[in-house]
């Protein structure tokens, strides 16, 4: 089957970026109409997990690399590679679009290192400047924690071009678009400002599937699309007076579908008309595979009386803050794993290379 329900997606007004900077990935899913894509830790890991990526890991082991240096050049490199790819669609659109983001550094975020929030901010912004530097189509992405949060103004002042993750409510948004806003404004120009706020969408209705199970059949499995279409239209509010030359926009993140029950379009349908959705690889196949018709839908809310059965029943702020601590527990590991995997695949690499 071809492309066409993905290039009816883009038709409908979304931009489609790619959850992967898996090489083959990244190539398909360009031709497919994808513009953008993004890193993180966990796929890193899954692509050393292939031994696709052996000959350059003992390359950076004979440059003498220790695991973390090893970790963040492979990184660079994945990413670079990608943004290569897009580097095309990011000239085209001047700077609106073709862009790779890269993540700074989870371990930041570690309670184990009880690290003050100040000295985060710190380490935040000096990645960011390091990471960002030289690079044309690099978003830089960080989370919205407090000392990520405390890091947007100087980062954007400095001229970086940010992706805020990890946003599960208004709240959260709000402070990261205010910060990036003060700083933008202390730039000499705004031709180049771009942002963007990834907001996580399927974690909310796991949220509620378990702990607020007094919602209806038509109302459950509804407030992650509820909540990030209104986040959406809160960007949209607040960016339509500023004239612009570059979009700020929403990143629908966390689109793969989390029940077997869902189709796994019900998320890419939903936000389907605006801005940009960042889907996994197979996210993506589904979505080539399904045969359908995608349409805006994105300023379509269900009916009145699911929202206000989700606003009576759902203790927004209190999700917000549950996610977040969930997250944060959560958001060092897979940096933690891909140290492991490294040291791991330093051995028998090394082994190998001594027979």
């Amino acid at each position: 089957m071809d492309a066409a329900p993905l290039k009816s997606l883009i038709a409908s007004g979304t931009k489609l970026w790619l959850d992967s900077v898996d090489p083959d990935e990244v190539v398909q899913n360009r031709a497919w109409g994808a513009t953008g894509a993004t890193s993180n830790p966990i796929i890193i890991s899954d692509l050393i997990k292939t031994g696709r990526f052996d000959e350059h890991i003992a390359a950076f082991i004979r440059e003498g690399l220790d695991d973390k240096g090893l970790a963040w050049s492979l990184t660079d490199l994945l990413v670079r590679q990608a943004q290569a790819v897009f580097l095309p669609v990011w000239e085209e659109t001047r700077g609106d679009n073709g862009y790779v983001s890269f993540e700074l550094d989870p371990l930041l975020e570690d309670a184990s290192l009880n690290m003050p929030v100040q000295e985060r901010t710190r380490h935040y912004i000096e990645l960011g400047k390091q990471w960002s530097k030289g690079h044309k189509n690099r978003m830089i992405k960080v989370p919205a924690t407090p000392g990520g949060l405390a890091a947007l103004e100087e980062m954007s002042a400095a001229g970086i071009t940010l992706n805020v993750t990890l946003i599960f409510g208004e709240d959260q948004y709000e402070t990261a678009r205010e910060a990036i806003w003060r700083g933008a404004q202390r730039r000499t120009s705004l031709d180049h400002f771009k942002s963007v706020y990834s907001i996580f969408v399927s974690r909310l209705d796991v949220y509620t599937a378990a702990k607020v199970p007094q919602l209806s059949p038509t109302a459950q499995g509804q407030v992650g699309i509820v909540n990030a279409k209104r986040i959406w239209k809160l960007n949209q509010q607040f960016w339509s007076d500023k004239q612009l030359p570059l979009k700020q926009e929403m990143i629908f993140a966390s689109t793969g579908t989390k029940k077997p029950e869902d189709p796994p379009t019900k998320y890419v349908a939903a936000f389907a008309g605006s801005d940009i959705e960042t889907n996994p690889p197979a996210t993506n196949e589904s979505v080539r595979k399904s045969g359908l018709a995608f349409t805006r839908m994105i300023d379509q809310m269900p009916p009145k009386a699911v929202l206000d059965e989700i606003d009576a029943k759902v203790d927004m702020h209190l999700l917000e803050k549950t996610l977040m601590e969930e997250g944060l527990k959560k958001f060092a590991d897979p940096q933690k794993a891909l140290l492991q995997l490294i040291a791991k695949k330093r051995e028998s690499l090394t082994t190998a290379a001594n027979r």
